[in-house]
């Protein structure tokens, strides 16, 4: 998936009518600790079938390790983010779905039941379902049908990804719902995440505006200790690196566009000085600036 220049994603789906896609991903010769699934959160649901390679993808602050074969399920509005494991090729494919999707089971006692309360974030199935019961490995000939119709696209195909993705949903309720709802409430895991949301939209779209992790950690009303800590275990990454990545993103983008000059993508992006933005460029991509650009061109 590209780039988002917001931390919200708003993910665009085919067909209003059938609010569900698959988009392959390949990320090829990564490196270890490179991004390849940008930080951002959406309403829709993801499924994440990986293909190829290693990486570990960080879901409201908790880290998860994923190899080839693996699924997770990522629940709306959560903030996620992946990095490469180790070097070489990382394919996934990431199935979105929007819970609108099943509009027309709200009214069965059953839905309202079993599968509803998934949908509207009052439970959530584990993110690595296989790992918390070993028989729900068998949904994956599921998941790997949805993935197929949803490719290749055969006549009616948004009927049948429809049908098995609900059937998916039905079948993880059915697995996990009994010992959910025997189990004492408990708060939220992250409670500060719509903070921290509105922190890193921040970050994204004031690209070139200076704040320091004291500035940061006021805003999410934390102290800068435990926000430190807080921001690495959500994003895999330091404050202070998180920020110069984020800009060194946006340097990258506007190198290909070839409409600045690199002096003024350098301020742009909050690099005064030119030969610091340099060096900061290298270190994050692995060339020099006016390589990124030649190699656009």
């Amino acid at each position: 998936m590209s780039n988002p220049k917001e931390l919200h994603e708003n993910t665009r789906l085919d067909y209003k009518a059938y609010p569900v896609q698959v988009f392959r991903n390949f990320n090829p010769n990564a490196r270890n600790r490179d991004c390849i699934l940008y930080l951002h959160w959406h309403e829709h649901f993801e499924i994440i079938r990986m293909r190829e390679g290693h990486a570990v993808f960080h879901i409201d602050t908790a880290p998860y390790a994923m190899k080839p074969g693996d699924v997770m399920i990522i629940p709306g509005g959560s903030l996620h983010v992946g990095f490469a494991s180790e070097e070489g090729d990382i394919r996934f494919d990431c199935i979105v779905v929007n819970a609108s999707l099943f509009n027309d089971f709200i009214h069965d006692p059953l839905h309202s039941r079993y599968v509803a309360p998934y949908l509207e974030g009052k439970l959530r199935f584990p993110v690595k379902p296989a790992e918390v019961k070993a028989e729900t490995h068998h949904y994956d000939n599921l998941i790997e049908e949805i993935i197929e119709e949803l490719s290749t696209r055969p006549p009616a195909y948004q009927l049948i990804a429809k049908t098995k993705l609900y059937t998916l949903f039905v079948e993880l309720a059915r697995a996990f719902l009994p010992t959910q709802l025997a189990e004492k409430p408990s708060e939220p895991y992250f409670a500060n995440r719509e903070r921290y949301k509105q922190l890193i939209s921040r970050i994204e779209t004031r690209i070139g505006e200076k704040i320091s992790v004291e500035e940061a950690a006021a805003q999410v009303g934390l102290n800068p200790f435990h926000f430190c800590k807080m921001f690495k275990r959500l994003t895999g990454r330091t404050f202070v690196d998180f920020v110069n990545l984020t800009r060194m993103n946006e340097a990258e983008k506007l190198l290909q566009e070839q409409t600045l000059t690199i002096t003024e993508i350098a301020g742009i992006v909050g690099c005064s000085n030119p030969n610091y933005f340099t060096k900061l460029y290298k270190q994050y991509k692995g060339m020099t600036p006016s390589q990124s650009r030649s190699a656009a061109e």
